[in-house]
């Protein structure tokens, strides 16, 4: 389950930006979770209190927001929405399509104190 280690990752950001902008707890994280990210959702939530544990962000409220999938054919030009990273162009049917937004995952907002 990769989703573990990259909610020790978010610990790791979070405390550096702790120590960068001077705050003590974290009281809500959002995370934006493309579709196309391959990162489970569930599986997130389902880690997140065993890895934010005795941290800064213990007991910090989770919301998960997900990002669409996005991209353009190289073939017809047209941007579609994917719900895999392979889906063909829903114009065309080719399978030269550039993903260009939902493979990622960010903090996109955090509460403080």
């Amino acid at each position: 389950m990769h989703e573990l280690s990259l909610l020790e990752n978010v610990r790791g950001i979070l405390e550096d930006h702790a120590l960068k902008q001077n705050f003590r707890r974290v009281t809500k994280v959002t995370l934006e979770i493309g579709k196309l990210s391959c990162v489970e959702p569930e599986a997130l939530r389902f880690g997140f209190d065993v890895v934010m544990k005795d941290s800064l962000a213990e007991n910090a409220e989770l919301i998960i927001a997900e990002l669409a999938g996005l991209g353009v054919c190289r073939q017809c030009q047209q941007q579609i929405e994917m719900e895999t990273l392979y889906d063909p162009c829903g114009y065309c049917g080719s399978s030269l399509v550039t993903v260009i937004q939902g493979s990622e995952m960010r903090i996109k907002d955090l509460i403080v104190i």
